[in-house]
């Protein structure tokens, strides 16, 4: 199987002569209407080329002219902003591939600047709100959450950790040639680890930015409730870079209660999977006590001050659109949405009090609600309410858009993973009493990050080989409903 720094190199011959993108963004404001990137030769190195118009989905409703704007929105999702120096993380668990693929990334180093280069391009929509989608952060660590936060709300961001910044499987005196080292492995970028992790001055965004809470905003990797020995091993001096001999999971073997994919893993599986993992060989590493793990309550209050234990909420955008954000994070573990048993009635009052005074309604949470346990009975609670336009979610790192009843069900991709991007939504009134939603992706800007998403399109187990940037009608659209 092509490792992730075979594909890179694979992708490295035309990159060195034509560079790794000289230009800073595809759009000068990040608009895919404007430009895109592309790889038209094949080369694996992306270029600016020609934007994507918005098309026409005419499914729930005809094509009807557009009168009057009603709220712009932006949907900012699964940004994974993460220390990469962490002693928590388990880098050497991407060799098993899935269900670790993603425990190892060429870009990991780069996600704030990611998350930066977005909230440029989201300020120069200007929207009337931000929807910060949840997974803002990757495993629960405090000086993620605050570099994070700092990135979103302006000042100065600080995205190392440690005495040195960075101190991981990516420097140049790790001889493992299966990580990819960018000051020795093509494309080469001398010095990036460096500028990756120095600090540096953001504006932050504009608008008002309501939260969602995603599975690894309160859960390590997305999944496991924090324990003592996690929380010993964050803060700790002791990192694990390589597959220690012997570690593997047998085919077949069931990591959850009952073979679900999204539940709590099994306890008995983790607490074993881990003794025999930490038997390996060990490297030192600086320890740093701002990578806490939190609990769940603390974030909820980080992300949301005036919240309560979770994240469920509504707000009103002008006097003719409400947000109604869902909290479907399993506080116990599993990376799925759980909804529960209160959710339901305190959905209805929110969409009866919406019906009432003529607002349209957009139903946000992180985890789509047609794969979260219990969610099909949020979405036919939904199908009864004339006034619902859309249910809006992250998670799946994919964009895509289909039609449902009278609304539609839209996932915005992540900034993580290839195409990394945000999505623009515009609510309009049609003639005839009818309502449309514009939406169309928004690239990231800033050098740094132009690098990231290079190394995000070269990487062989990410989301170009798994198609997350989604079909042409996945992406910049008009949405019609009567």
């Amino acid at each position: 199987m092509i490792t992730r720094r075979e594909a890179i190199i694979l992708g490295a011959g035309a990159l060195l002569t034509a560079g790794c993108g000289s230009a800073s963004s595809a759009g000068p404001a990040g608009s895919t209407i404007a430009s895109t990137w592309s790889d038209p030769a094949g080369t694996g190195s992306l270029r600016p080329g020609p934007g994507e118009r918005l098309l026409a989905r005419t499914e729930l409703g005809p094509a009807r002219p557009l009168e009057r704007v009603i709220a712009t929105l932006a949907h900012v999702t699964d940004a994974h902003v993460l220390d990469a120096s962490s002693p928590a993380r388990v880098p050497f668990l991407d060799r098993l591939g899935d269900p670790f693929a993603s425990t190892f990334r060429p870009q990991e180093t780069l996600t704030a600047r990611v998350l930066a280069g977005a909230a440029r391009a989201i300020t120069a929509l200007a929207p009337d709100a931000v929807i910060q989608g949840g997974d803002l952060i990757d495993n629960d660590q405090g000086n993620e959450l605050a570099t994070a936060l700092a990135v979103l709300r302006g000042g100065v961001v600080r995205p190392g950790s440690g005495r040195h910044g960075y101190y991981g499987v990516q420097l140049a005196s790790d001889p493992d040639p299966f990580y990819y080292r960018p000051d020795l492995d093509a494309p080469t970028h001398p010095g990036l680890l460096a500028r990756a992790v120095s600090p540096f001055r953001t504006r932050g965004l504009r608008s008002p930015v309501y939260p969602v809470l995603g599975d690894h905003d309160i859960l390590v990797a997305g999944e496991l409730k924090p324990t003592d020995l996690t929380r010993a091993l964050a803060v700790g001096d002791e990192a694990l870079w390589e597959l220690p001999p012997g570690l593997s999971l047998p085919a077949g073997t069931e990591l959850t209660a009952g073979g679900s994919p999204d539940g709590p893993p099994l306890p008995g599986l983790v607490d074993g999977f881990l003794a025999r993992a930490l038997a390996g060989p060990k490297v030192q590493v600086p320890a740093d006590p701002a990578r806490r793990e939190m609990d769940a309550g603390e974030v909820v209050g980080l992300l949301r001050p005036s919240a309560g234990e979770t994240l469920d909420y509504h707000v009103n955008i002008g006097s003719e659109l409400c947000l109604v954000v869902l909290d479907l994070a399993r506080r116990a573990g599993g990376s799925g949405g759980l909804v529960r048993p209160p959710q339901a009635g305190w959905l209805a009052s929110r969409l009866a009090d919406a019906e009432a005074r003529g607002r349209y309604v957009i139903v946000v949470s992180h985890q789509p609600l047609a794969s979260s346990e219990g969610g099909e009975s949020i979405l036919s609670l939904l199908d009864g309410h004339p006034h619902v336009i859309a249910a809006l979610a992250g998670h799946t790192h994919r964009n895509s858009i289909e039609p449902r009843g009278r609304y539609w069900l839209i996932n915005t991709a992540s900034l993580i993973d290839y195409p990394q991007q945000a999505r623009a939504l515009r609510v309009v009134r049609t003639a005839g009493g009818g309502v449309a939603i514009q939406t169309w992706m928004l690239d990231h800007t800033g050098a740094l990050g132009t690098i990231s998403r290079q190394l995000a399109y070269l990487d062989a187990q990410g989301g170009r080989p798994k198609g997350f940037a989604g079909g042409r009608l996945d992406r910049n659209v008009t949405l019609f409903r009567e």
